[in-house]
C-alpha cells in the first residue's frame, strides 16, 4: 500500500468520481468480485468491502474480475484533467516551474508528483528537467547558441544550466552535437499501458510499463547505445501508436515500424523467427530452436525469447510450451492469453464468408 494515497482518500474519489485519481488506484469490491476505475458510475460498496490496488494487473492477480461499465482494462481517450493542465503549463511557461508556482496555481505538488509518476513513471520535476533538456539539444544541435538555449530553457545561471544538461545527457552542451537521443513516449492500451522508446532508424523498445525489470531493460539500452533517452515523439513513435491502436481494435494484427535490434547474432535470429509467426497460430520452443537451425538449443531460444524488449512486434507471445500451455511472458500470462485469444478472434473475422 506504500504506493496507494491513503485509504480515506481514495474512497472520497471513488465516492465522488474523482477523475484525477483514474490511474492511480483500482478499487475490487469483496461482494461482486469486481473491480473498477475512481470514476466508476455504479452505486458505490461500504468502505469496508473495498480493496485498493495500484494496477489493474494486481486487481487481476487478487482474483477480481474487471468492471462491465467502467471497463478498467480499456485504455483512456484522454489523461485525467490535471495531467492535461500541467503538461500545458510546461510547455507555455519560459521558465522552471516550481512547487511553490503549483501552489499559487491552485495544485497540491505531492498530487502533481503522484499522477505523474503514475501515468508517466517519472515526477513532474523530472518530467520538466527532461522536456527542458530535450529542447535545449534540439536548439544546440540545431545551430542556436549555448547562451540562448540556457535563457530559452528557463535557466537564469550557466552553471544550472550546465549542471542539468550534463546529469541528463552525459556531455555539456558544447558538445550536444556530438550525441544522439532516444525518445520515449507513454502509450494507453487496453492491457495498460506501454513505453515506446524510438529514433529516427526506428523503435529500441516496446514494453508494458509494469514489466518487471523495465527499469534495468531501459538502463541496459542506455548503455548499450551510450545514449540518453528523453520524453518525446517521431515518426516511429507515431506510426507504433497508430498500430497499436488497429492492433487492438481488430483491424489488423501486422506492424511495419522499424525495428532497432540490440542483440547477439543468434537472439536477433530467433526474433526474426518470431516475427514470421503468423496470427492465430502457436510455436512450441522447440519448433522455434528447429526453426533457428539449432534442435537441442530449445534453453537458448527460450532465453532469447525472454530477453526480447519488443513485446507484440517480435511476437514472442506466440511461443508456448509443446504440450499446449501458457508459459514465460514477462507481461504476465493473463496478457499473453488475451493477445492469442484476440488474434484467434481477429483471424476467425477475416476468414468469415462475406453477407
Amino acid at each position: 500500500m506504500a504506493k496507494l494515497p491513503p485509504i480515506h482518500t481514495m474512497y472520497r474519489a471513488l465516492c465522488d468520481r474523482d477523475s484525477s485519481f483514474e490511474g492511480v488506484f483500482y478499487a475490487g469490491v469483496r461482494t461482486t468480485g469486481i473491480f473498477c476505475r475512481p470514476t466508476c458510475p455504479a452505486r458505490k460498496p461500504r468502505s469496508d468491502n473495498v480493496e485498493y490496488f495500484p494496477s489493474s494487473r494486481d486487481a487481476l492477480h487478487a482474483g477480481y474480475r474487471p468492471c462491465g461499465r467502467c471497463r478498467p482494462l480499456e485504455k483512456n481517450v484522454r489523461p485525467p484533467a490535471l495531467l492535461r493542465r500541467l503538461c500545458e503549463m510546461i510547455e507555455e511557461s519560459p521558465t522552471r516551474i516550481t512547487d511553490l508556482d503549483l501552489e499559487r496555481s491552485g495544485v497540491d505538488p505531492s498530487t502533481a508528483r503522484r499522477q505523474f509518476l503514475r501515468h508517466y513513471g517519472m515526477t513532474f520535476q523530472a518530467y520538466q528537467r527532461a522536456r527542458r533538456m530535450g529542447l535545449a539539444l534540439h536548439e544546440v544541435r540545431g545551430g542556436s547558441a549555448v547562451i540562448d538555449s540556457q535563457l530559452d530553457s528557463g535557466f537564469e545561471s550557466a552553471s544550472g544550466f550546465w549542471q542539468a544538461f550534463k546529469k541528463v545527457f552525459g556531455v555539456p552542451p558544447v558538445r550536444a552535437g556530438l550525441i544522439d537521443c532516444l525518445q520515449a513516449r507513454w502509450i494507453d492500451t487496453p492491457l495498460g499501458a506501454m513505453l515506446a522508446v524510438a529514433d529516427a532508424a526506428g523503435l529500441h523498445l516496446l514494453e508494458f510499463v509494469d514489466r518487471r525489470g523495465l527499469e534495468r531493460e531501459v538502463a541496459s539500452l542506455r548503455k548499450r547505445t551510450g545514449w540518453a533517452i528523453v520524453p518525446g515523439n517521431n515518426a516511429h513513435l507515431e506510426r507504433i501508436r497508430e498500430e497499436l491502436d488497429r492492433y487492438f481494435e481488430g483491424v489488423d494484427t501486422t506492424f511495419t515500424v522499424p525495428l532497432v535490434l540490440h542483440g547477439s547474432p543468434f537472439q536477433v535470429r530467433v526474433w526474426e523467427l518470431l516475427r514470421t509467426i503468423r496470427p492465430g497460430e502457436t510455436w512450441s520452443y522447440a519448433r522455434l530452436a528447429r526453426e533457428a537451425g539449432r534442435p537441442s538449443a530449445v534453453r537458448a531460444v527460450g532465453h532469447a525469447n525472454g530477453h526480447n524488449r519488443l513485446a507484440l512486434v517480435v511476437r514472442c507471445h506466440r511461443v508456448i510450451r509443446a504440450d499446449g500451455s501458457l508459459c514465460g511472458y514477462g507481461g504476465g500470462i493473463w496478457r499473453k492469453r488475451w493477445l492469442l485469444d484476440h488474434e484467434r478472434r481477429v483471424v476467425g473475422r477475416s476468414r468469415e464468408p462475406a453477407a
